[in-house]
């Protein structure tokens, strides 16, 4: 069977296939080449990019998940969604990958599978620019009398406009997130750790969540505890990663050094306020040889070779997975599959949002709630979910 290359043509997707002997045809326009490396421009939204050696996949997988994205967001099946290649130079040299597949799910959403040549790991990416004010964020919680349930069903749930998930917080034996959430106009938890934070027309936030009052402070917006704005979308992690562009600390490596220094499939989430861009990525692991995952620190280095200034480390081990639509497109380290979990994090496309004003190009400040502080409730360390 013939391999499948993929690369962005001059009007979106195509297709190349390489024979046996070494030659490749290209379909739709595209010229044939006869490099063993396909080498294409990048899309007009995409940065300078920095090409992998090999950029393919089996034919079977490419056409899979082709069918499956076009099917899922109910286009013809001869408009699977634009193909496009490489990577921020940066993180090129760090992942060092001879493999990369890469697609357009919707204007301003970008999913990459990442295999590195040098390094046992296999990473998903997510690319969304908040600058489209079209695409945003729900937090979705599994129903009170579930407790737990898979990221693909809450994906279902969450339809329509369902472009992708991932998992969300740490949970306790109880079924509650061990960190902030908020959907639907409703809080639960309180506690200091680092959360990502969105709304529609609103700077992203990822960083610390204040307690001020009856307020909550993040970043530079504020929001009722009491009744949360009914559009604010908020979910917690542990540690941060990234500050301003730099390490936090050690990564817990000092204090936790089994779950911070040792690789294990990781879910995490950063923004680059430069471009306008949020990172979401899931790396498989606990695959000896083949993917392992990733320790914290290396965790850290890929969202800063991103040009990620801000980081959170979501849930991870057995939590971890991506879904693209509904479906999984990584692979959960659990034998059964898919772990059930309390909350995932959503990546939708919505019309609706654009009603909003936007304050990303806004020079004005956000309102801000005064309120006498008091110092928040002490954070319970519950138990950590691997």
């Amino acid at each position: 069977m013939g391999i499948v290359w993929k690369i962005l043509g001059e009007g979106g997707g195509s297709t190349l296939t390489r024979s046996e002997g070494g030659s490749q045809c290209a379909q739709g326009g595209t010229r044939c080449a006869r490099d063993s490396s396909v080498r294409s421009s990048p899309g007009r939204d995409v940065p300078e990019q920095a090409h992998p050696r090999i950029v393919a996949w089996p034919r079977f997988l490419t056409l899979a998940l082709a069918l499956l994205l076009a099917f899922a967001a109910c286009e013809p099946p001869d408009q699977p969604p634009a193909l496009v290649g490489g990577l921020p130079t940066t993180a090129a040299e760090y992942l060092d990958p001879d493999r990369v597949a890469a697609f357009q799910l919707e204007e301003g959403v970008i999913y990459r599978s990442v295999r590195s040549g040098t390094k046992p790991w296999r990473v998903h990416l997510l690319e969304v620019d908040v600058g489209r004010c079209e695409v945003g964020f729900r937090v979705v919680r599994a129903a009170e009398a579930e407790g737990r349930i898979p990221v693909s069903e809450m994906a279902r749930r969450s339809e329509p406009g369902v472009i992708a998930a991932v998992n969300g917080d740490f949970f306790t034996p109880e079924d509650l997130p061990l960190g902030v959430e908020v959907s639907e106009g409703v809080l639960r938890g309180r506690t200091s750790r680092p959360v990502f934070a969105w709304r529609p027309g609103y700077v992203p936030w990822v960083g610390p969540i204040e307690w001020d009052g009856d307020s909550i402070h993040l970043g530079t917006w504020a929001t009722s505890q009491s009744r949360p704005a009914p559009d604010l979308q908020v979910v917690a992690g542990f540690p941060s990663l990234l500050t301003d562009g730099r390490t936090v600390g050690d990564l817990q490596q000092g204090e936790r050094p089994e779950f911070a220094g040792e690789r294990h499939p990781r879910t995490a989430i950063g923004f680059d306020p430069v471009r306008s861009r949020i990172w979401i990525a899931v790396v498989d692991g606990r695959r000896e040889g083949v993917s392992e995952g990733m320790s914290l620190p290396e965790l850290a280095g890929l969202f800063r070779a991103l040009g990620v200034r801000n980081a959170i480390n979501l849930d991870g081990g057995g939590s971890s997975v991506m879904v693209i639509r509904s479906e999984p497109v990584s692979r959960p380290s659990d034998p059964a599959g898919q772990r059930p979990v309390v909350n995932a994090l959503v990546v939708r496309h919505d019309p609706t949002y654009c009603g909003v004003v936007n304050a990303l190009d806004s020079t004005e400040p956000e309102v801000r709630v005064d309120a006498v502080p008091v110092a928040p409730d002490s954070e319970s360390q519950g138990m950590v979910v691997q």
